[in-house]
């Protein structure tokens, strides 16, 4: 029998081997791990729903599979229902889109494609209005870039349309435009390949997929969020002072107590008092959707990249544990051994770099929330209050925003407020 690879989760069709525990040969028992799959940020082990001799392997590290897809053979033995490949016949019963999709305002002139990659010819389903196979998520990207899906071919199996079809598709419209544009004039945002080694040595290696997701989200979140970052410092004095008197309870307790915590309340805080901070867009419908949750994503710096774990419920937990949930999550980070849930949900998320140094900086909204919050490491500084010369130890604070949501003195009134939260802790909010 085949086994193919099993569902993954809502949105998630596609995945990286990054590590492979079985050969060609080998008995394989029903429920044992046989690969290691990356999608997005997380890992997860994939097990075997069969059981026998593998005959034959159809994957290596390194390869890019999708959900249906052989990833071998076995004979012998019992076996569990495989994995169904996708239907040729039957597309996705998705909502359909009223309206027609916005298409690029001026249409490029056509450009010679391979068979492989011509447009998908119209099927009775189109015309009966039902959209072609995609994944909700890659439905969404489209939407977002003004593209009609029906003018896709698609490379998955049953014709379904993958992230790659994507690409394609606009890197032809590039082309396409290119083809209009004055011999000189370069086209914009097309990739150019360098040969660095022409000035001196050069070592290469490839971005990891962990890196590749990184990357690609960074520059949607930059590219379509206008960005502001309000900056200000928050007095941290009396928060470390009541941290050093409970740090040796807290050890006690089975946790460490850090400024995580303290950060993780004092956006609630401010986040109750300021909803909009805790909202979305909904650029489908063009409305404005407020959390009546507090799900907050803690930025995890880790060997492989960026990570960003989701604590839910904040304002429902004491400062105890939150600490045992931070230090939890963040070794699951280190570790990958995240799952992709673990990762979803968030309504705003911090990003703490003062266990690390430098001090403001500007982080980049995580779409789709509307807000992050940046800290840097706190410095002891002279400053006046009232009226009087004191030392204090003050901690630089960054808030990014997205300016179609939030007006800046709207910003402003948050951040005051949040600074507020960070000097306000009392010892009642800390004891266990």
């Amino acid at each position: 029998m085949d086994v193919r690879l099993p569902k993954l989760g809502e949105g998630a069709d596609t995945g990286t081997v990054v590590g492979l525990f079985v050969k060609e040969g080998d008995l394989l028992k029903k429920g044992q791990t046989m690969l290691e799959l990356e999608n997005e940020k997380a890992v997860a082990a994939i097990p075997s729903p069969a059981e026998g001799k593998i005959t034959r392997l159809n994957i290596k590290v390194g390869d890019k599979i999708s959900v249906g897809q052989v990833i071998l053979a076995v004979e012998g033995g019992a076996a569990a229902p495989a994995a169904p490949a996708p239907q040729k016949a039957a597309p996705a019963k998705a909502p359909v889109t009223t309206g027609p999709l916005a298409q690029p305002a001026t249409a490029p002139a056509p450009v010679p494609q391979p068979a492989e990659n011509a447009p998908r010819a119209e099927t009775a389903a189109d015309k009966a209005g039902f959209p072609p196979a995609a994944s909700p998520t890659l439905r969404a990207v489209a939407r977002d870039l003004g593209i009609n899906l029906h003018q896709i071919q698609g490379s998955a199996p049953g014709g379904r349309i993958v992230l790659a079809d994507l690409r394609g598709y606009i890197q032809r419209l590039q082309e396409a435009a290119s083809v209009q544009r004055e011999p000189s004039q370069k086209p914009v945002g097309r990739p150019e390949q360098t040969d660095f080694s022409k000035w001196g040595p050069i070592a290469k290696r490839p971005m990891s997929p962990l890196r590749q997701t990184i990357s690609r989200r960074m520059v949607e979140n930059w590219t379509t969020i206008p960005h502001v970052t309000q900056f200000d410092e928050a007095d941290i004095t009396g928060l470390m002072e009541l941290r050093k008197k409970f740090a040796a309870a807290y050890e006690g307790a089975g946790t460490k107590l850090t400024l995580t915590p303290f950060s993780l309340k004092a956006a609630v805080i401010a986040l109750k008092k300021h909803p909009i901070f805790n909202s979305s867009i909904d650029e489908v419908a063009h409305e404005l959707i407020t959390k009546e949750y507090y799900h907050l994503g803690l930025a995890v710096d880790t060997e492989a990249g960026l990570m960003v774990p989701v604590i839910r419920d904040v304002d429902r937990k004491s400062l105890a544990d939150l600490s045992k949930e931070v230090n939890s999550l963040a070794e699951k980070a280190r570790e990958r051994k995240l799952s992709l849930e673990e990762m979803r949900g968030g309504t705003f998320t911090i990003s703490n770099q003062g266990g690390i140094g430098g001090a403001h900086f500007t982080p980049i909204v995580n779409k789709p929330e509307v807000a992050i919050l940046g800290l840097g490491r706190a410095q002891l500084k002279v400053v006046v209050r009232n009226k009087q010369i004191e030392q204090r130890l003050m901690m630089p604070v960054c808030i990014s925003y997205d300016h179609r949501v939030i007006d800046g003195g709207v910003a402003a009134r948050f951040c005051q407020d949040l600074l507020s939260a960070f000097e306000g802790f009392k010892e009642e909010d800390v004891k266990i």
